[in-house]
């Protein structure tokens, strides 16, 4: 073989042939991360940033919880007081029946006149409307009942301060809530730290294959935590148009 011939094979040799492009070129790879740099710390500013008002609201609703439930209190408080009231009235009440039927049997009947106009005169001034029906369902039972055996009556003292107590337990579920999802959007706020922990370190890398396959990795976590935040119901009440 002569000296030209070795010449064109060692030409053709792939050492000395032109190495293509590689699609992921250094550039490529360097501005991609620092778009995905922007992006995930755009989001990692937003998660904070509602995991804190969850937090707000956590606050606010617990805080108006021991209020409703401090006021439940006072309710029930005074709802047993009225109903102690009522039965100290409707004692009275008993006594005047009892003086009536004496003077209904003497066929006295000033005595009775007089004993029903004090029974209607403390029926009037010490009975609200629902305790003067329930002392009229008692009145006209066959047998000796008080109006507090009416079914539910005793129940109705206590209607408002159970409302009010229903209502401080859903102000708490509803503290717990936003407590756990405040908790959920600090944990998706730990991963976006990864993710710009792992696209900070990608250029100690020398090999472009390792810088990918770091890259890639950071995206993939940065997906996951995008898909589950959205899934996190956002705080009661938010819009933005609020803060505008």
């Amino acid at each position: 073989m002569s000296n030209e011939e070795t010449k064109e094979v060692a030409a053709s040799t792939p050492e000395e042939a032109p190495k293509k492009k590689s699609f992921i070129s250094e550039s490529r790879l360097e501005m991609l991360i620092a778009i995905f740099l922007g992006v995930t710390a755009v989001l990692t500013a937003w998660a904070t940033w509602i995991g804190s008002l969850h937090g707000g609201n956590q606050a606010t609703n617990y805080a108006q919880s021991n209020n409703a439930a401090a006021d439940a209190n006072s309710m029930y408080n005074e709802a047993s007081q009225s109903l102690v009231q009522d039965m100290m009235t409707w004692n009275v009440i008993t006594e005047y029946k009892f003086d009536l039927a004496l003077a209904e049997l003497k066929n006295d009947t000033t005595q009775t006149q007089m004993i029903e106009e004090k029974i209607e005169q403390v029926i009037a001034d010490s009975c609200t409307e629902e305790f003067q029906d329930a002392i009229e369902w008692a009145f006209d039972q066959k047998e000796d009942v008080t109006p507090f055996m009416k079914e539910g009556y005793v129940d109705s003292y206590y209607k408002e301060a159970q409302e009010k107590y229903d209502e401080s337990q859903a102000l708490l579920e509803e503290g717990k809530q936003d407590n756990k999802n405040g908790d959920t959007y600090n944990l998706v706020t730990v991963i976006y730290s990864l993710v710009l922990f792992l696209l900070g370190i990608v250029g100690i890398f020398k090999n472009i294959p390792n810088r990918f396959i770091v890259f890639v990795v950071a995206v993939i976590l940065m997906i996951i935590a995008m898909v589950y935040m959205f899934t996190i119901p956002m705080p009661t009440g938010f819009s933005l148009g609020n803060f505008f």
